[in-house]
Order: C-alpha cells, then sequence, then structure tokens
C-alpha cells in the first residue's frame, strides 16, 4: 500500500486552481503542503481521451431488465429507491473492500459504491428506472487528483455513458441524488434501508418504516427462483469452489506445519483467482474446533488424527457464491469412530437431498435429516431408547443437543439468500425449480460435554452440498467433491503430496 492517498490540497488559496481549492478545502496531505500554480495547470491537460464507445451489454443486463419488470408490477404508482450502498471505515483512513447490496446487484448488475436505482412511477402502472452513478473524474477543477477518491488514487471507473451501455439504464450523476429525489413530484415512496444512512436522511419525511421493511422482503422473495444466467454462475461458484478444496486437501501437510490458516490463505487464493473473493469467511475448524458452527479464527492447530471441518465458497465476478462443507480426515483416513459418525451424517445429508423435489417443502429435507441423525443418536445409546422413540425425540427436539442448526438455506447472491422472505413464500412454501439451497446436516459432540463418551468428545462432522430444484427432482451443483467416506479417503490419497 502506498503512503497516503490524502488528496494534495495546497494550503495557499492561489496555490492551485480556486474552484478545486474550494471544492476539497480542508482536508489535509501527507505528502505535499502546497501545489504550485504550474503544477495545477499541468494537470489539467495532457491527458488521452479513454471514453469507450461501442460497449456490448453485461451478460446479466436481459435478465436484470426482466426482474425490474416483476418489481415494477407489485408496487404501481410507487417512487422505489434502492442503494448500492457506502464504503464502510476499516479503520482511521483506511475502508474494507466494498460489495454492493444484493438487492441492487440483483436489479441492475452493477457493483459500484455509492450508486442509486430508482423506479419513477410513470402513472397507475409502469416505472422508469434510472441509475444514478458516480461519474469519472472532473480532471478541469482538480477532482480528478485532489480529491482522495478521486481516479489518480483508486483508478479508473466507468462513465456515465459507459454504463448505459453496458447496464441498459440511463444514468446521472449520484451527487444531485438526493436533491432531485426530494424535489420530485410527489409520490409514495420507498427505500430499501441500512445501505446509505444520507440518502436515508434526505426522504426521511416521506419514508415509512413499515413498508420499507415489506420492500425489504418482497426483494429477499425475488430471488427466491433463479433464473438461466443464476444457475449457470451458481454452477461456477461450485466448480471453483471444488478447486478451492482440492487445493486445501493438497496443502495438508503445509497447515500441519503451521495452523488453519494456511488452509484458509490457500482457498482464499483460489477464490481471488477464479472468483471476486470468497462468498463469505471461511470455517477452517480442525480438532475440536470443528463443534464450534461459526470458526471463522481459523488459528488453530492441524493435528494428523484429527478431522478438518472446511465450510466455504467461492464468491463470482457477479457476486453470486458457493457454500459447501466437507469434513476430512487429516492424516487421509477416518478412524472407526470418526467414520461412524460421518456416515450417520452421509446418510442423513443423502436423506435431505432425496427430499429436494418440487411441491415438497421447503421444511421437508430438514426433517428428512434429522430424523436419520435422531435414530443414529438411540442406537448408540446418546438418547434413551427405553424412555423415547424416534417420534418422541423428535416431537421434543432432544437430538439438537448435537445437531445445533438447521439442515439448509437458500443460496445465491447472498450466502443465506432470500433470508428476509416472507415465511409464506419461503419456510412455509413449496419448492419449485430453479430454487437453489444447501443441504448441510451435522453432528457435534463438544469437548465438556459429559453425556457423551469421552470418546466422542470434540468431534464435529458437516457434509453440504448446493442443490437445484429441477423439473424431475434436483441437481448436486457440488458434486464435484467426494462425499462417500471412501470416497474422500480415495481422493486425499490421489492428492497427497
Amino acid at each position: 500500500m502506498t503512503e497516503d492517498r490524502t488528496p494534495a490540497v495546497a494550503e495557499n488559496p492561489e496555490a492551485a486552481d480556486t474552484g478545486a481549492q474550494e471544492q476539497f478545502k480542508g482536508r489535509k496531505n501527507g505528502l505535499y503542503s502546497e501545489v504550485s500554480d504550474e503544477l495545477a495547470a499541468s494537470m489539467k491537460s495532457g491527458w488521452a481521451d479513454t471514453e469507450l464507445r461501442g460497449l456490448e451489454p453485461l451478460p446479466q443486463s436481459p435478465y436484470a431488465a426482466a426482474r425490474r419488470a416483476r418489481l415494477s408490477a407489485a408496487y404501481p404508482g410507487e417512487r422505489l429507491v434502492i442503494p448500492a450502498g457506502n464504503l464502510r471505515v476499516r479503520a482511521n483512513d483506511t475502508e474494507y473492500n466494498f460489495r454492493a447490496a444484493s438487492e441492487y446487484v440483483h436489479l441492475t448488475g452493477d457493483q459500484t459504491e455509492d450508486a442509486v436505482l430508482v423506479a419513477e412511477p410513470t402513472g397507475a402502472t409502469g416505472h422508469d428506472f434510472g441509475l444514478y452513478l458516480r461519474p469519472r473524474s472532473n480532471r478541469e477543477n482538480g477532482e480528478f487528483w485532489l480529491d482522495g477518491y478521486g481516479e489518480l488514487w483508486v483508478g479508473r471507473r466507468h462513465s456515465l455513458g459507459e454504463a448505459e451501455q453496458l447496464l441498459g439504464l440511463p444514468a446521472r450523476d449520484v451527487r444531485k441524488a438526493a436533491e432531485e429525489l426530494t424535489a420530485a413530484t410527489p409520490a409514495p415512496t420507498r427505500l430499501v434501508r441500512g445501505y446509505d444512512a444520507g440518502l436515508e436522511a434526505a426522504l426521511a419525511d416521506v419514508l415509512d418504516e413499515e413498508k420499507d421493511a415489506e420492500f425489504k422482503e418482497f426483494l429477499s422473495g425475488l430471488r427466491l427462483v433463479k433464473d438461466e444466467f443464476e444457475i449457470g454462475e451458481l454452477r461456477a461458484a461450485c466448480a471453483a469452489t471444488v478447486n478451492g478444496f482440492t487445493d486445501a486437501v493438497r496443502e495438508l501437510s503445509q497447515a500441519v506445519a503451521t495452523s488453519e490458516r494456511w488452509i484458509e490463505g490457500t482457498f482464499w487464493r483460489r477464490a481471488r483467482v477464479e472468483g471476486n473473493d470468497v462468498g463469505y469467511g471461511s470455517i477452517c475448524a480442525a480438532g475440536p474446533h470443528a463443534t464450534t458452527l461459526h470458526w471463522v479464527r481459523n488459528d488453530g492447530d492441524v493435528r494428523p488424527g484429527e478431522l478438518l471441518l472446511l465450510d466455504a465458497g467461492v464468491e463470482t465476478h457477479t457476486l453470486y457464491t458457493a457454500d459447501v462443507t466437507r469434513t476430512l480426515p487429516i492424516n487421509g483416513r477416518f478412524n472407526e469412530l470418526q467414520r461412524k459418525i460421518y456416515q450417520a451424517v452421509y446418510d442423513a445429508q443423502e436423506a435431505g437431498i432425496a427430499a429436494v423435489r418440487p411441491g415438497g417443502r421447503f421444511r421437508d429435507f430438514h426433517d428428512a435429516s434429522q430424523r436419520v441423525l435422531a435414530e443414529r443418536l438411540l442406537a448408540w445409546g446418546l438418547l434413551d431408547a427405553s424412555v423415547y422413540d424416534v417420534e418422541k425425540v423428535l416431537e421434543l427436539g432432544l437430538q439438537r443437543r448435537w445437531t445445533l442448526h438447521g439442515t439448509g438455506h437458500m443460496l445465491g447472491l447472498d450466502v443465506h439468500d432470500c433470508a428476509h422472505s416472507r415465511r409464506e413464500v419461503h419456510v412455509d412454501a413449496l419448492l419449485e425449480p430453479g430454487m437453489v439451497l444447501t443441504v448441510e446436516p451435522g453432528l457435534y459432540f463438544q469437548q465438556d460435554d459429559l453425556t457423551v463418551p469421552e470418546e466422542y468428545r470434540g468431534i464435529g462432522i458437516r457434509i453440504e452440498d448446493d442443490i437445484l430444484v429441477t423439473a424431475e427432482g434436483n441437481e448436486n451443483l457440488s458434486a464435484g467433491l467426494p462425499r462417500r467416506a471412501e470416497d474422500v479417503e480415495a481422493w486425499m490419497a490421489t492428492l497427497a503430496g
């Protein structure tokens, strides 16, 4: 990283372009305290025309247009405002890498910070959609280099004209968004909250919190059934994730010599090479850490003879993510107890996947998996079969001491996609072709759990795959990774270095 990207604002108002000095005054600079007239004049000129012309629309552009049409039909006569979000401070003058809001990306295909999609009602029905975006940096007034977010510092961005070609939407300067929206003809207005505090404040007088919450629910539900483009992206995410798991297994000896972070870094490298990033914080949980559901510290030892629970997913350049888990014997072979528990989880996952089909209830795959695990816990004597049968165990939820979590969730732009959607269209609904969900049963025996034999303690096993609902049944998008215990061992043997 360079020393400081704080802009080179002159302390002397006569030392640089007056407009630029006024626009960017008050910002300090760690490198220069003055800007000469000659430098200011030099920075205004001598730059080539880099405008891109004849651009083809993004591949997702027609799909995004179809999604916007469904949105328009749901809210006749209302103004709809969907922000992409702003940069968030990580520490002092550095920000987190920006990731646009899923609602915005789904409806535009764009991923730029500060952007806003607006649906302007055209009457009783229909909307005109348009974007507010950050234009290219102005070189005449010095914004290009005097502003710490100018293109000299952060890189070139598309002009408004280029964005219109790529996204198929008219684009305006986002710095005018709040002013123009507040001055627009009055109309019922909804906004997706939580992404752009400035815009929320500007529109506060015309917003209704309850209606905005319902709007977010609708947009979440709009993503339940994936279109052809989205399914293709999820296939690509799963394929890249298979490669990431393969890399991690190849480098297990390095992890043994260092820590779980070697595995995390290995998978992250693949995610950055084949995609945009990881879709969520990778869980690289070795030994007893596998019993912690969201173990993302990834700072523990990796010891032969124990298990590694690796839960990770590559996010594509269009922000669709995979979500896959495998539990692997670190030395390449399951011992007898590990294999027994693994087989129970595998059988539970098989039952869950078999329950994923069009017309089936969303909850069916969870119920099927939990039944198998409850039966095994009774058979192993961890639940008293003289007191409970499987029906009673499930009624009372006694298996949940060791199964802990739900068996899956929707998948897409978010790892827990559609999480804000209404219950009646999601968890209480029937599955449809085009839905993509995870099936991920697990068993987790905590180190301090005195209700199980000592040899069980510290073992955590989860198997997770990404399942597409098809017209005929389902398809496992992550089937490129082996699941059966013997297949896992054979696969690891081929990769041992």
